[in-house]
Order: structure tokens, then sequence, then C-alpha cells
């Protein structure tokens, strides 16, 4: 049979909970890479001024000029290594989203536990098994710019998934019981 170490030994064990089914070493590496808890909230503002953007961007119209460098640009004609003015509302929209949507899914919970790690893990193979199902359809089935609009919203499909099924899990396991 198999010791349990003295790390996990101060960690709460009964039957059913995750610590008395996994060892504390395999359950989510990653854990001690998580950002601070503080980082959700600019996560949540970034992801909703993104949003209002967007919504603005597509019903009004929406646009700003700005000079950018680009290391690679093909729209008249194809540049290597310019600058030249462009609108560049939907690039802040798409970072908005991108950045904070990074911030919200690896900011750390206010209580952060081995359990939560291994909820994290669970949902990061759900989402990963799901992506690929959604990519795999959309290579199958739908060409044209409608395969490009859907590579642009597999930008931020991952973290919105990962998000959900990190979200379900967390309530699920809480109203259980399983986790305070």
């Amino acid at each position: 049979m198999r010791s349990i170490p003295a790390k996990a030994k101060k960690f709460k064990q009964t039957e059913g909970s995750y610590l008395s089914r996994y060892d504390s070493r395999h359950i989510t590496p990653f854990m001690d890479k998580l950002l601070d808890n503080k980082y959700k909230l600019p996560g949540k503002i970034f992801v909703a001024t993104g949003m209002v953007l967007a919504a603005i961007y597509f019903l009004f119209d929406f646009r700003f000029e700005a000079p950018v460098f680009a290391f690679f640009s093909s729209y008249m004609k194809t540049r290597f290594l310019t600058t030249f003015k462009t609108n560049f509302a939907d690039e802040t929209i798409m970072l908005l989203l991108v950045v904070g949507f990074f911030l919200w899914a690896f900011s750390k919970e206010k209580h952060e536990s081995k359990a939560i790690g291994h909820l994290r893990s669970r949902a990061l193979y759900k989402t990963i098994i799901t992506e690929t199902g959604i990519l795999l359809f959309s290579i199958l089935f739908i060409y044209g710019s409608g395969f490009i609009g859907i590579i642009l919203i597999n930008m931020i499909l991952p973290f919105i998934l990962y998000l959900f099924y990190f979200n379900f899990l967390l309530v699920r396991e809480r109203r259980n019981g399983k986790l305070v």
C-alpha cells in the first residue's frame, strides 16, 4: 500500500475527496504558475471593455486609424517589415479580449487548493477535447470566409470553454459539499 506524502497529510482526507484519490504531486504541476487572484478583476474588465467595443464596432462601424509596424502585410500589396496607417479598432478589440480572458482564466481563486487544481486539470482536458472536435468539424464542413470566421473565433473560444467547464465543475463540487 502506498503511503501518503507528508505534504499531503496536512489536508483533510475524507472518503471520496480528491486528495484521497490522487497523490498531491500529480494533481496539477502548473498550479504554482497561476497568476495572483488580483488579476482576475482586471481580466473581467478587459473582457467587458472588449465586448462593448466589439458591439460598437459591428453596430456602428467603429474605426480609428493608427500607425502600425508590420512584419508582414498582405492587403492591397504584399509588404515586409513596414509601417503604415490602418484601422486599429479590430486589433484593439482582439487584444482586450485575448489578454482579458487570459488574465481571468489563469488567475487563482481566492482560496486555491489542490482539489481546485484538479478541477482546473479536468476543465483543461475537456476544453482540449471540445476544441479539437470543433476544429475537426470546421475543417471538414466549413469553407471559405466562414472558415476564416471560425479561426478568428478560436482565438478566444478555448478561454471561454475553459472558464465554462471550470466554473461548472467548481459550482457542482461546492454544491455536493466536496469543496468549501
